[in-house]
C-alpha cells in the first residue's frame, strides 16, 4: 500500500513538473522577437568612442576658452532666463552649461496613468521578468520621476544625492523643493542602449487630482524635463482618450516643441482594425485643438511589451510601426554631438548678443552723464525708453544679428535693477595682452570653430586644434596708450 502510495505522489511530481515546464514554453512561445531592437539601434556595433570624445572635449575648450568669459563678465546668468534662452525651449545658467555639453540625449515619457509608459521602457531595454524592470499594472502606478541612466552595476540613486551632483546635470531641480526630491529617483544599469541615452518616466495625469495634493509644482517639473528632452514621447490607451485640464496644460507647455514630440497609440493590438481606425480618427479629433500647428506630431501605432500580439491584429503594420519609432530614436542618439555643437552655438550668439546690448547701455550711461547729472535718474531714463537712444536699434545696424534674437527690453529693467551699470566695463576695455579680447573670441568661436567642428564631424575627420589654438589663440590687442 505505501509502495502505491510513493508510486502515486513520484508521477502527481513528474507531472506537475511537466505542467511547468509546457507553461514556460508557452510563455517563451508568445514572447516577440527582440532582433529588431538590436539591429535598429545598432546596439552590436562599436561605437567610435574615441572621436565622440575628442569632439566632446574640443566643445568644452571652445565654451570655456570663448564664450564662458563673456558669460561671467556680463552676467549672463542673471538675466531673465525665460525670456533669453540658449536653445529652443532651452535655458541655461553659468554653472549647468557642462551638464548639458557632456549631458546624453534624454527621452522623456509622458501620458496619463497606465498606458503602458513604464512597460514600453522595460520593452526597450529588456528589463521583464527581471529584477530591475519598472513595475507596471492596470492601476496608477508610478508616482516618481524616475530617470534610467548608465552606470557600472545596477543601484539606484536618491532624488537628493541626483541633485547635489554637479556632473548629472539634474541640481538645478532643487528649486521645486524637498517634497520632489523624495519623489525623485535615479536607476543606473549597465546597458549599450543607455551608453547613448537616459530615459525619463513621469507620473501619470489623473484628471482627477488637484495638483497641490502631489505636494510639489507638477507641471513646472514637467517643464523642466521638456526644456531639456530631446525626444518627447506622448503614450495614449486607447481606451483612455479622454482630453482633461491636466492634459491641456500638458499640451501648453509642449508649445514650440513639436519637433521632438511623437504620439504613441499604444496597447493597439486590444482592438480590431475596424475600431482601431475609429479610435485613431478620435485621437486626432481630441489632440487637434491643443496642437495647433500646420504639420501634426508624428504618430505611431503599435503596442510597446515584449508580448507577442493580439490573433487577428495588424501584426505586420505594428512591427512597421515600431521599427520606424525606432529609427526615430536612433537619428536622436546619431545627431547627439550634432545638435550640443548646435545648442552651443546658439547659447553663445545670444551671450554675444547680451553683452553687445550691456555694452551699448554703458557707452549710452557715459555719453549722457555730465558733472551735475544724477547717474539714478539719467540711467532710469536709458532703461526705460531704450529706443529713445537707440539701445536695440543700434545693435541690428552695427551687426547681422536678427530682430527675433533680441530679447525682451523689459528683461533689462530687472538685469539693471540687481547689477548697476557702473559694475560694467565697455567691450572695447575687456581684452588682455594674453588672453585677447572677449568680442573677438566669442565671435570667432561663432563663425568659424564651431562651424569647422560641426564639419569635421559630418566628414568623420578627428576633430583638432584650430590654427589660432595651435599659436596662442588669439591677436594681441592694440595697445591703447601708445601713440602710433
Amino acid at each position: 500500500m505505501k509502495g502505491t502510495v510513493w508510486i502515486c505522489c513520484f508521477l502527481s511530481l513528474l507531472l506537475l513538473q511537466a505542467t511547468a515546464e509546457e507553461e514556460e514554453e508557452d510563455l517563451t512561445s508568445v514572447l516577440r522577437d527582440r532582433t529588431h531592437i538590436d539591429e535598429t539601434l545598432r546596439l552590436a556595433t562599436e561605437e567610435k568612442a574615441a572621436d565622440y570624445a575628442a569632439a566632446l572635449q574640443r566643445l568644452r575648450k571652445i565654451y570655456h576658452t570663448s564664450i564662458k568669459p563673456m558669460e561671467q563678465a556680463y552676467k549672463y546668468n542673471e538675466l531673465r532666463q525665460h525670456e533669453i534662452s540658449a536653445y529652443p525651449g532651452r535655458t541655461l545658467g553659468d554653472s549647468s552649461t557642462d551638464g548639458e555639453i557632456t549631458s546624453k540625449p534624454m527621452v522623456l515619457f509622458l501620458g496619463p496613468w497606465s498606458v503602458g509608459k513604464s512597460s514600453m521602457i522595460n520593452y526597450l531595454l529588456g528589463l521583464n521578468d527581471s529584477p530591475y524592470q519598472l513595475y507596471t499594472g492596470a492601476e496608477p502606478t508610478t508616482s516618481e520621476f524616475t530617470v534610467i541612466m548608465h552606470g557600472e552595476k545596477i543601484r539606484s540613486v536618491e532624488g537628493i544625492v541626483m541633485a547635489a551632483d554637479s556632473s548629472r546635470s539634474f541640481s538645478p531641480l532643487e528649486k521645486f523643493g524637498q517634497n520632489f526630491l523624495e519623489k525623485l529617483i535615479g536607476i543606473e544599469m549597465p546597458h549599450k542602449l543607455l551608453e547613448r541615452v537616459t530615459f525619463v518616466d513621469t507620473p501619470g495625469i489623473i484628471e482627477n487630482r488637484k495638483q497641490q495634493e502631489r505636494g510639489y509644482p507638477f507641471n513646472d517639473v514637467c517643464q523642466w524635463f521638456i526644456d531639456r528632452a530631446d525626444l518627447i514621447f506622448v503614450v495614449f490607451d486607447p481606451t483612455k482618450l479622454d482630453v482633461g485640464l491636466e492634459l491641456e496644460m500638458l499640451f501648453r507647455q509642449l508649445k514650440g516643441r513639436e519637433s521632438q514630440i511623437r504620439i504613441i497609440l499604444n496597447k493597439a493590438d486590444n482592438l480590431v482594425t475596424q475600431d482601431l481606425m475609429r479610435v485613431y480618427g478620435a485621437l486626432f479629433w481630441s489632440l487637434a485643438p491643443l496642437i495647433n500647428v500646420t504639420e501634426p506630431p508624428r504618430v505611431y501605432v503599435s503596442s510597446f511589451w515584449p508580448y507577442d500580439y493580439a490573433p487577428d491584429t495588424s501584426r505586420e503594420l505594428f512591427k512597421r510601426e515600431e521599427i520606424s519609432l525606432l529609427e526615430d530614436l536612433n537619428q536622436v542618439i546619431e545627431n547627439r554631438m550634432e545638435n550640443k555643437i548646435a545648442f552651443i552655438r546658439q547659447h553663445g550668439i545670444r551671450v554675444r548678443i547680451h553683452g553687445l546690448l550691456v555694452d551699448r547701455y554703458v557707452q549710452t550711461f557715459k555719453e549722457k552723464m555730465s558733472f551735475f547729472s544724477d547717474p539714478e535718474l539719467v540711467f532710469k531714463e536709458i532703461v526705460d525708453d531704450p529706443d529713445k537712444f537707440y539701445i536695440f536699434k543700434s545693435i541690428l545696424a552695427k551687426t547681422n544679428v536678427s530682430k527675433f534674437d533680441l530679447p525682451n527690453r523689459d528683461a533689462y529693467r530687472d538685469f539693471f535693477g540687481i547689477n548697476p551699470v557702473t559694475n560694467f566695463k565697455p567691450l572695447s576695455a575687456q581684452c588682455s595682452y594674453m588672453g585677447g579680447c572677449l568680442l573677438e573670441k566669442i565671435e570667432r568661436a561663432i563663425t568659424n570653430e564651431l562651424p569647422a567642428l560641426l564639419s569635421s564631424i559630418n566628414s568623420g575627420k578627428q576633430p583638432g586644434l584650430s590654427s589660432c589654438e595651435a599659436t596662442g589663440c588669439g591677436e594681441k590687442p592694440k595697445n591703447r596708450y601708445r601713440k602710433n
